[in-house]
């Protein structure tokens, strides 16, 4: 059954710290029910905290990740040692210091592997067929942010949305142009979704998102299979919770 929550955080560290919590409790329920899970990872400056904290609570509560696999929304197709790359942030801050097989990280192709866009995005997408075993394709848990701009991923307003699970974004708003991304309809296959959301510039877009039904922002189609749970500070929600 599709449910939204939203919480009211203080600031960017008490938004991680929540989410860490939610993140580790998800992950304790789905390994009971089935044994793997696949977990999305977000970037910016409030997903990469939120790996902070969560790399110390790992560390605390001893959570075992080897049947863990990590994917990321969304990527910059820049090099490898970039440090625009979301996965190399991600490395730094949290992989790097966890016990997790290294085949259970499943990092975007990077632009100096000699390969075009499109050929990464296709080499990527069947990647995932073959972790999936051929199967539909499904995240237990997504972490997202969310842009001033309403963008989710590198899914940015205006975009339209295709079936594949993998899409190439040749002209990304935002720099660098070059992007790949899960889709919407990939997104919304999660069965939980955390937004992780700071900041007052964001105040304007959550307030359409949350209060105008017939806001098109991408934020505002994002939808998990269960449970869509949103974590935002003070200053994030601050035209929302004004309303």
């Amino acid at each position: 059954m599709q449910s939204v929550e939203i919480r009211r955080a203080i600031n960017a560290v008490d938004v991680a710290t929540q989410a860490t919590n939610e993140i580790l409790d998800t992950i304790t329920q789905v390994l009971a029910e089935k044994g793997v899970v696949h977990l999305a990872l977000t970037g910016g400056t409030v997903g990469i905290l939120t790996l902070e904290v969560l790399a110390k609570a790992i560390a605390e509560r001893k959570t075992d990740l080897s049947k863990v696999h990590f994917w990321w929304g969304d990527e910059r197709f820049v090099a490898g040692d970039s440090a625009d790359r979301n996965a190399l942030q991600a490395r730094n801050v949290l992989l790097n210091s966890i016990d997790v097989p290294k085949g259970n990280i499943h990092e975007f192709p990077s632009s100096d592997n000699g390969l075009e866009l499109k050929v990464a995005q296709a080499q990527f997408a069947a990647h995932m067929d073959m972790a999936f075993a051929y199967n539909t394709a499904a995240m237990d848990l997504t972490i997202l942010g969310m842009g001033p701009d309403g963008h989710v991923a590198s899914l940015f307003p205006g975009f339209a949305d295709r079936s594949e699970y993998i899409i190439a974004v040749p002209d990304s708003p935002k720099p660098p142009a070059q992007r790949l991304s899960m889709s919407m309809e990939l997104i919304n296959r999660s069965e939980k979704i955390i937004f992780v959301v700071s900041g007052i510039d964001k105040a304007g877009a959550i307030e359409s998102v949350h209060k105008n039904p017939d806001c098109d922002l991408p934020a505002a189609k994002v939808a998990a299979k269960g449970e869509t749970l949103w974590i935002l500070d003070e200053a994030a929600g601050a035209a929302f919770w004004s309303c």
